[in-house]
């Protein structure tokens, strides 16, 4: 057997396999009698199969496939033993021009296209500026925020005039063109909340009333087209919904207002613990101590986003792009030319990140230990429990949670990339300049409206 490869540039090789009777032969009388020992054949008795027998029967097919496998093991071992960093895997080069009589005597040539990762250097420095976002918040968050705690914390009314912020326990009924209902109509009691009407016309038309007033009014414009609202509503279909023309009648059965809690010391102790918090002012503090501490996380990400942005900028290198997307397309069959099109500048900066990311955990001799991919999984599975439940769960019974969850080959790995790739940010964070900037929560977010689009 005999391998080599022909560099054809430094982005891409072709690999060449030898193969004679020797080499195979062994692997394939290995597996008939194997075969011959398992085989069930009317005539014979279990585990008596003449080998011979078997190789008649399904010598071909037993032949190419130890082919498959020997050439799968070759492959792998060169590229381990020449440390060939090859970016996805290696594709079969179909030459037509050669056939084989598969007749146990061939000499077989194979040949397999490679793309080779690139050759390149990470040099960052205190010269590298990179802004990282200190976000504070502006007043209409604050009062925002302000607003839906007190609200939780409040009580229901029943108004007699409704208002913006109300929701309308109402009868929705089909109308004809000519406004009377339609005979086997849509018809549904449901709650109608004003603050998600997108139009504000309508919305006018909707505030002010009182119980037993009627509307009629166009749902599709009420919320711009939303089919899923407009389904939920009135309990139909989403594809049903968003074919409807009809107009509706709304019929007020009840209003529906919850006021905002009192600030006073039963509120604050029911937030914050008995005598915590004494004053309206010590209140707000919190409040923006509790916000300014979430918007860190926001902060975090944004730099994060900076940082691999900065970097794909930075490092400079090619990628065998013509042998990826014939990868792709290979292993990928449903994949159309517009998808991959359209999708493969995003792959190939995922792509270029993971390379720098590998080569700075390589440069910096940076170790990712068990304990730690088990602290972060212990971690992300504490947070996703608070979503459900603000009391905390037992420590010993969260520790168990996590064995089992890293028990999972797939759950591991992602939380071992997601570790890798936080210690990649730790360390290009720790040798870069980072250029504090405050900026308003509201502006933040147009910030990053802004970057997604």
């Amino acid at each position: 057997m005999n391998i080599s490869q022909e560099k054809i540039d430094n982005l891409n090789a072709i690999l060449k396999i030898n193969l004679n009777p020797e080499d195979y032969q062994p692997r394939v009388d290995k597996a008939i009698k194997d075969q011959a020992k398992k085989a069930k054949i009317p005539g014979f008795r279990p585990g008596m199969v003449p080998p011979a027998h078997i190789k008649r029967m399904y010598g071909k097919s037993i032949l190419v496939d130890e082919i498959n496998n020997l050439l799968s093991d070759t492959l792998n071992n060169y590229i381990n033993e020449q440390q060939l960093e090859v970016l996805g895997q290696p594709l079969p080069q179909v030459d037509h021009s050669k056939e084989y009589n598969w007749d146990f005597a061939d000499n077989f040539e194979f040949n397999y296209e490679v793309g080779l990762a690139p050759a390149f250097d990470i040099d960052f420095s205190s010269k590298d500026k990179i802004t990282k976002y200190i976000i504070k918040v502006d007043d209409e968050t604050l009062a925002s925020r302000i607003t839906n705690i007190r609200k939780s914390y409040g009580k229901m009314t029943n108004p007699d005039l409704s208002a913006g912020d109300d929701v309308l326990y109402s009868e929705l009924v089909q109308l004809s063109p000519d406004g009377s209902v339609f005979e086997d109509g849509i018809s549904n009691t449901t709650s109608v909340r004003l603050d998600q009407i997108q139009d504000a016309g309508i919305k006018a038309e909707l505030i002010g009333l009182q119980k037993g007033a009627e509307v009629v009014f166009d749902i599709q414009k009420a919320f711009n087209n939303d089919a899923a609202k407009v389904a939920g509503l009135l309990k139909i279909e989403e594809d049903a919904a968003a074919d409807l023309k009809s107009k509706f009648r709304l019929t007020v059965k009840n209003i529906n207002r919850l006021e905002e809690s009192d600030l006073n010391q039963e509120f604050f102790d029911k937030l914050f613990g008995e005598g915590v918090v004494t004053t309206e002012e010590e209140f707000k503090a919190k409040i923006t101590e509790e916000l300014e501490t979430m918007m860190q996380q926001d902060a975090e990400r944004k730099l994060q986003d900076e940082i691999y942005h900065y970097a794909l900028d930075k490092v400079d290198f090619n990628l065998p792009d013509d042998f990826l997307k014939r990868w792709l397309k290979a292993t990928n069959e449903q994949l159309s030319d517009d998808e991959l099109q359209g999708g493969y500048s995003d792959f190939a900066k995922n792509l270029k990140w993971t390379l720098i990311e590998n080569k700075i955990i390589k440069d910096q001799n940076i170790d990712i230990k068990y304990d730690e991919v088990f602290a972060l999984a212990k971690q992300r599975l504490a947070q996703q429990f608070q979503m459900y439940s603000p009391q905390p769960i037992a420590e010993e019974q969260l520790a168990q949670y996590t064995v089992q969850y890293l028990q999972t080959k797939e759950n591991a790995n992602k939380i071992f990339e997601e570790l890798k790739a936080l210690k990649v940010f730790d360390y290009i964070k720790s040798v870069v300049t980072l250029n504090d900037k405050d900026i308003l929560f509201t502006d933040f977010s147009k910030l990053v409206a802004e970057h997604k689009h």
